[in-house]
């Protein structure tokens, strides 16, 4: 239930709606304090995260940013660049506009982002997301690496 931010009143009134880039925009008046505040709803449907084994959960931007936070542990890199790339990635799964998106292809912006960011944290991460199941399989990915840096 809605209170207003001022008292905690849940006696309020709309006085306005309109259409904003964020979404619908709401002017409320609390009909016990008499103050004004704005309010945004926005449709959030979640889209459902398809994984490797077929099971679906629901996206969760905190499972990407602490991934990405693991990859990126004891590395060079502000927290901020960090929550940019969790929500660029979010972002992207929002605009696909699809009820289902697959753990892969996330994983793939996630490998994009870190790959230009840190080396160290794209191994990391690509450990985890791409299919690399032994020691010479990880040597290929970084010898690929190496090989586009030059």
């Amino acid at each position: 239930m809605l209170k207003c931010p001022f008292c905690g009143s849940t006696d309020l009134r709309v006085t306005d709606t309109r259409d904003s880039p964020k979404g619908l925009r709401r002017r409320r008046q609390c009909k016990t304090c008499g103050k004004r505040f704005t309010t945004y709803e926005i449709v959030a449907a979640t889209p459902v995260v398809v994984k490797r084994d077929g099971r679906r959960e629901e996206f969760d931007r905190n499972k990407v940013l602490a991934g990405i936070r693991k990859a990126c542990a004891k590395r060079p890199i502000p927290f901020e660049v960090i929550e940019s790339i969790a929500d660029e990635v979010e972002d992207k799964v929002r605009s696909l506009g699809k009820a289902e998106v697959s753990s892969r292809q996330i994983g793939q912006w996630v490998l994009e982002r870190l790959r230009e960011l840190d080396e160290v944290a794209y191994i990391r991460f690509a450990s985890v997301y791409l299919p690399l199941e032994d020691v010479e399989s990880i040597k290929r990915e970084i010898d690929k690496l190496l090989k586009e840096g030059k």
